[in-house]
């Protein structure tokens, strides 16, 4: 482990809720401060980060960021830049990056954002300010990412690939298998298909269950849908229409993700947009087979055949087809569970997602340090 040259990194966060990005944000505050440094974390108030953020002992600076037109906010982020003396700044959602960018040139505090949305990146000003000048460099969670970005004519020197990264320590489970079904009234001789996911249209839930729907042996099949958003009650009056009440459990918000994960026989995130997704990288860590869209990064991180099977997205006969599979052939699912954690050793891990992030930092400062003597050594007017 090297040492950092900042020994104080602000970063900045504009989520109200706690998906799979803040997931990510906290692995990092966490091992930047196994390394050293000392972290200050700037969300919106009354925020999911900030209440957790606090919790784990994180320092917190609430600012309102109400919209990318907030110009307090952009005020606001330039004082906290300057008052808790950070020597870099970390922007970690789209908002964060434009407000955030643009605080940092007002308090000459060099800037690096991190992109995780697979959304299209569109040409014009605005990408050309964010990304040639208010930050230093941009993070993308995955290659397709990475293409996005460069295809609409941000820098190719100014993009980076750092991919998401999970704890498998973390995803040890407390309950035996056997009790966390019984919990939920599963009998053990059923099949247990887990979504973990937010409740957005997205995440494709809509999509799942007219797939689960499709079975052959639908009665032996079961699914958990864990996670929380605006399209539960939709999500709900679906699976009922479906004649799915009773095969399917929408379980809320849970905090044991990995007795859940220990407890189903296949992970399925049937997502129309991906980044990367956390919860495939978090399945494969804990062995356990993966069905997946065949989306952004989703697809560059699930191996096809190796670690899961590869769906189009939007495609319920296709999605049926690939959980059928696994349904009537255990061997493959057991082949696929056990690849998993070896997949995730080649490059999703937490520490090795610390140690590039680290390691761009210094690049950062240095470049920073180069560029200030640089205009010490120009001669006076």
């Amino acid at each position: 482990m090297t040492a950092l040259r900042a020994q104080r990194i602000t970063h900045v966060n504009t989520e109200l809720d706690f998906s799979g990005g803040e997931v990510q944000l906290f692995l990092l505050l966490e091992g930047l401060r196994a390394r050293g440094v000392d972290n200050v974390l700037v969300c919106r108030p009354g925020s999911r980060s900030e209440r957790e953020a606090r919790a784990r002992g994180f320092e917190t600076a609430p600012v309102r960021m109400r919209s990318y037109l907030d110009l307090a906010a952009v005020l606001g982020l330039a004082r906290v830049f300057r008052a808790r003396r950070a020597e870099l700044v970390h922007l970690h959602s789209g908002r964060a990056t434009w407000l955030g960018g643009l605080a940092a040139r007002l308090a000459r505090v060099p800037a690096r954002a991190t992109r995780r949305m697979d959304r299209r990146v569109r040409r014009g000003w605005r990408t050309r300010l964010t990304f040639g000048s208010l930050v230093e460099r941009v993070v993308a969670i995955s290659p397709a990412i990475a293409d996005e970005l460069r295809g609409a004519g941000v820098p190719p020197a100014r993009v980076v690939t750092i991919a998401s990264a999970v704890d498998p320590g973390e995803l040890e489970p407390v309950l035996p298998r056997e009790r966390t079904r019984s919990s939920e009234g599963l009998a053990e001789d059923c099949l247990l298909v887990l979504c973990l996911a937010n409740l957005v249209p997205r995440k494709g839930i809509d999509v799942l269950l007219e797939a689960l729907a499709l079975l052959a042996d639908a009665e032996r099949v079961r699914l958990w849908v864990a996670g929380e958003g605006p399209l539960r009650a939709e999500l709900e009056a679906l699976a009922g229409r479906l004649g799915l009440a009773q095969r399917v459990r929408f379980l809320g918000q849970r905090a044991d993700k990995a007795d859940l994960l220990a407890a189903c026989d296949v992970l399925a995130l049937p997502s129309r947009q991906e980044g990367l997704g956390v919860a495939a990288l978090e399945a494969m860590a804990a062995g356990v087979a993966v069905v997946a869209s065949r989306v952004g990064g989703l697809a560059q991180a699930v191996v096809d055949g190796g670690t899961g099977l590869l769906v189009p997205p939007e495609d319920p006969r296709a999605l049926a087809a690939a959980l059928q599979k696994l349904c009537d052939d255990g061997a493959l699912r057991e082949r696929l569970a056990a690849a998993g954690p070896a997949r995730i050793r080649e490059g999703f891990l937490a520490e090795q997602m610390v140690a590039a992030y680290a390691a761009l930092y210094d690049e950062l400062l240095a470049d920073s340090a180069r560029q200030a003597e640089s205009a010490a050594s120009l001669p006076s007017r």
